[in-house]
């Protein structure tokens, strides 16, 4: 008997929705897109190979036409679905509830050809009410819709492959450009460039530490006489000069001398108290671009991590009771609106369990972004009456944490104000040759908690986050003075007679204290998420493909959770601004976003938009107008350091074949030199370019001989930091030879070239250490060092090291426990060796591996990729198993002489599930 079809994007979705909708439908999965532009000069169509145009696989000459392949690691799927639409009664289509699923939809419809009926089935979370809605109010598929996503798709496309094949040109083979992706490399850029042009400041204070009611407080200086003391702000971020001719500046001397004084003058009198009454009002629920901020501030998450947990979240998760079960709404979205029904079930919640003190009617959120696509609701819990504290044991950890900062975050947008107060308390001392200083100490007392019981939003500002916890000063009146504590060894201890307005309040110590200005922070992935959404950049399905992609490309590398710009990133702004900058400014691709949102409206032409971007008009500048102008304008991009002292010859920063090398004048022997790859531009001065060139040109240091070899060991720089090295580099073999490498082993933490010995070194070249050999297996236990510190290793088993010391000492007993012992982090302790999940039935595990090309799945013989836009933490035993299934049963690949040029753009354009710009 025939019955409906259903088809979502993965099969973790199906899986959830199959148990929703049972044996009466048929429930399949796409594996995300089903067709796309080609992305390599194979999958071209013959009829357009030979066109001026083929390479992009869009009719640039006649209305953009389109030409959509399916991707060979598609294929087998696409032909499973028309076998199952042959036997279905009606087709439904079920993906994702934004621009990208509607598109999936259309060229599902266009693949398929079905002659069957055809409804557009949309649920913003995966819970049975919420399907059984969705099936009694079909749809057809919005084409206003999948006409922004295929002109998003387009627009990137155009982008990608018109300005990559010049960045090989003028910078570095195998580099790319994108819409999105070139916007945020280019605000990263240039926040190192403030960093580099920053000039700071030093500047001194003084801070009192005080006690009352059994608690300490600190007041710190605001002025003398009527001047204000000068803070931070007051300085100029490029010259370092003050600003304010109004202010006071207090050098080391000063603020000591002033530090004698107010010592000598206690006590000190309170000369002013203000409290002010504050209402808190709770942050709306969560956006995309919110819940991925949140989550790096509080958590430490990744964009991609917490977008991953999020996935899993809505696709659905086993609660524990054989049931699926999706537990958030849709995470893709920048509406902050919640449904009436959710809003009623949270009020419910709420009144159970704080109180009904905490519930006083809905509150409703506005959404403040720039250009909010589509009606969605905001990342909410499917059922508020699931708490974080029933799910543990029963999530996944990350999956935990992020459920718990949804149902937080969305509980407390509905609770009630927070009442605080906040206290101000002026404290008059006299100091140098009599002048009045004035010190103050603030203060905030919460007096009736409201929202704060679920969740307080977390800050990117360290220091803001510290003012915003409760400090509560003691009581105290005008009038009242401060005497010192006995143990201060100065002024005159509380307890000698100082009349009536002795207060509870003593001086333990006063300090002077000195400030130096900071350069302006570095974005983090919160923050420079914050700063797109800002500007109207990206949409919620971009920001974790866009900074995955500036990190995998090399424009940027992690500092802790700063992002640093590398100097090839410098090249490329450099680049595109000289010579494209309409094309990287914020304002023309917040433009472009607005642009799409008109086209999903059906209030703009698409084709219209497509040829104003690429052909130009009287207003606008084309993109192939302004490449074939570039081609012939642009220069070799330089970063210039300054000059060499001696001889005035310009000290520079150029990108080579194999990375960014500084330069002194025309270069040549001995005037070159690698820089490390972790060197920051913003870090790097013309002074230490300087030293890199000399030290390489006086050649390595000789540490002294190997008693076991004879060999010399040398200290090295390279551009993956400093190492030492045994014996002498080879020259060159002869062609088709194998290079023969000497020894070499990384500099630890706290090692210099300057500084480290030759026993030092001669340990590193020892390593791995055999620790000895497993009784289970007899295989060897080696120590080492790695990318994310000392380890252990048995097998495929790791285990990071408590210290570098443990390389060395640690015994095969210590090492084995340690072995057998829970991984604390499985996804942390992973990442080393690009394992990304195990799969074990019946004594068979499967691993999920991250590979040079992207996710694949092995047995340990047999090797299948993950069809391109599954996610590989949504992939079951099953779906491994059938992937490697018929991986085995696929006839070899044909090896290919040459990768064609296609091919080469193709590996360097913006490309993945979620595109849309980067």
């Amino acid at each position: 008997m025939a019955k409906p079809l259903v088809i979502v994007e993965s099969p973790a979705k199906a899986k959830t929705l199959g148990r929703f909708l049972g044996a009466k439908y048929r429930v399949e999965a796409s594996y995300g897109h089903v067709r796309d532009l080609p992305e390599s000069a194979a999958d071209v169509p013959k009829e357009i190979k030979e066109k001026e145009w083929g390479r992009l696989g869009v009719d640039v000459e006649r209305n953009f036409t389109p030409y959509y392949v399916v991707p060979g690691d598609k294929k087998k799927q696409v032909a499973h679905l028309r076998t199952a639409i042959k036997d279905a009664s009606e087709l439904l289509l079920a993906t994702d509830p934004d621009r990208e699923g509607e598109s999936i939809s259309w060229h599902l419809m266009q693949v398929l050809k079905p002659k069957i009926p055809v409804r557009r089935i949309v649920f913003h979370e995966i819970t049975e009410d919420a399907v059984k809605d969705a099936l009694a109010n079909p749809a057809a598929v919005d084409e206003n819709l999948v006409r922004a996503q295929e002109s998003r798709r387009i627009l990137d496309r155009l982008y990608g492959y018109t300005l990559s094949p010049l960045l090989w040109k003028k910078v570095q083979t195998g580099l790319s450009a994108g819409r999105v992706q070139s916007v945020a490399v280019r605000l990263i850029v240039e926040r190192e460039e403030e960093r580099r042009a920053f000039r700071s400041a030093v500047y001194w204070d003084l801070e009192a530490t005080l006690q009352g009611d059994g608690r300490e407080f600190a007041a710190a200086l605001v002025r003398l006489g009527e001047q204000r003391v000068a803070t931070g702000k007051d300085f100029d971020a490029q010259t370092g000069a003050l600003k304010s001719p109004n202010v006071r500046v207090l050098d080391e001397a000063a603020a000591a001398r002033l530090v004698d004084a107010v010592r000598a003058h206690v006590p000190w009198d309170v000369t002013a108290v203000e409290q002010k009454p504050i209402v808190e009002r709770p942050a709306p629920p969560f956006t995309t671009s919110t819940l991925t901020q949140e989550a790096s501030r509080k958590l430490g998450f990744s964009t991609e991590r917490t977008m991953q947990a999020a996935q899993r979240l809505f696709q659905g998760v086993d609660i524990g009771n054989g049931e699926m079960e999706g537990l958030i709404t849709y995470h893709r979205t920048d509406s902050t609106t919640l449904s009436d029904k959710a809003l009623q079930e949270s009020a419910r919640v709420i009144r159970g369990m704080f109180g009904a003190e905490y519930y006083d009617g809905p509150r409703r959120y506005q959404t403040r972004v720039k250009n909010a696509q589509e009606a969605h609701e905001a990342i909410r819990p499917a059922d508020f009456r699931l708490a974080p504290s029933q799910l543990e044991g029963v999530l996944d950890a990350d999956d935990l944490k992020i459920y718990e900062l949804v149902w937080k975050r969305t509980m407390a947008s509905q609770m009630v104000d927070a009442r605080v107060l906040r206290t101000t308390m002026e404290i008059s001392a006299t100091g140098t040759d009599g002048e009045i200083a004035v010190l103050t100490a603030t203060g905030k007392a919460i007096e009736f908690a409201g929202f704060r019981r679920a969740y307080v939003e977390g800050s990117d500002d360290p220091a803001a986050e510290l003012e915003e916890q409760e400090s509560i000063l003691p009581a105290c009146n005008v009038g009242d003075r401060i005497h010192t504590d006995p143990s201060a060894g100065y002024g005159t201890p509380l307890g000698e007679s100082w009349g009536d307005g002795t207060t509870a309040v003593t001086l333990l110590r006063v300090e002077p204290k000195g400030h130096e200005t900071l350069p302006p922070a570095r974005f983090t992935e919160a923050s420079l998420i914050k700063e797109l959404e800002r500007l109207g950049i990206g949409r919620p399905s971009t920001y974790a493909p866009t900074i995955a992609t500036i990190v995998r490309r090399g424009y940027v590398f992690r500092q802790g959770k700063a992002l640093v710009p590398s100097f090839t990133a410098f090249a490329v702004t450099k680049l595109l601004r000289d010579h494209f900058g309409d094309f990287v400014e914020t304002d023309f691709t917040a433009e472009m976003e607005d642009d799409l949102d008109e086209i999903s409206r059906g209030e703009r032409e698409w084709v219209a938009f497509l040829k104003q971007f690429y052909y130009g008009d009287r207003k606008h500048r084309g993109l192939r107008p302004a490449v074939e102008r570039g081609e012939e304008k642009a220069d070799y991009p330089v970063l210039d350091l300054g000059v060499e002292p001696d001889t005035g010859e310009p000290v520079r920063v150029r990108i080579g074949r194999f990375g960014p090398f500084v330069q002194v004048g025309d270069g040549g022997p001995g005037r070159t030199a690698s820089l490390p790859e972790e060197i920051a531009p913003a870090d790097l001065t013309s002074d230490k370019a300087l030293d890199l060139v000399r030290a390489k040109a006086e050649g390595p240091r000789a540490l002294g001989g190997d008693p076991a070899t004879g060999m010399t060991v040398y200290v090295m720089s390279g551009r993956y930091g400093s190492y030492v090295q045994l014996g002498e580099t080879p020259d060159a073999p002869p062609r088709g030879a194998k290079a023969q490498k000497p020894k070499r082993a990384s500099l630890q933490a706290g090692m210099s070239e300057s500084t480290v010995t030759l026993d030092e070194a001669l340990r590193l070249l020892s390593l791995p250490r055999v620790v000895g050999t497993h009784p289970d297996d007899h295989e060897p236990i080696t120590t080492t060092f790695g990318r994310f510190g000392p380890y252990v290793k048995h097998g495929h088993e790791f285990r990071s090291l408590e210290s570098d010391e443990d390389v060395f000492t640690i015994s095969l007993d210590a090492a084995l426990a340690l072995l057998r012992a829970p991984k604390r982090s499985r996804r942390r302790v992973a990442a080393p060796k690009k394992v990304l999940r195990e799969l074990t039935r019946d004594g068979t595990t499967l691993r999920v591996l991250e590979g040079r090309y992207g996710p694949y799945v092995t047995d340990g013989t047999t090797n299948a990729s993950i069809p391109r836009g599954t996610n590989p933490d949504s992939v079951t035993f099953e779906d491994a198993m059938s992937l490697l299934d018929a991986r085995r049963d696929a006839p070899p690949a044909r090896r290919r002489a040459g990768r064609p040029r296609m091919a080469r753009a193709a590996a360097n354009a913006p490309r993945g599930r979620r595109r849309a710009g980067a």
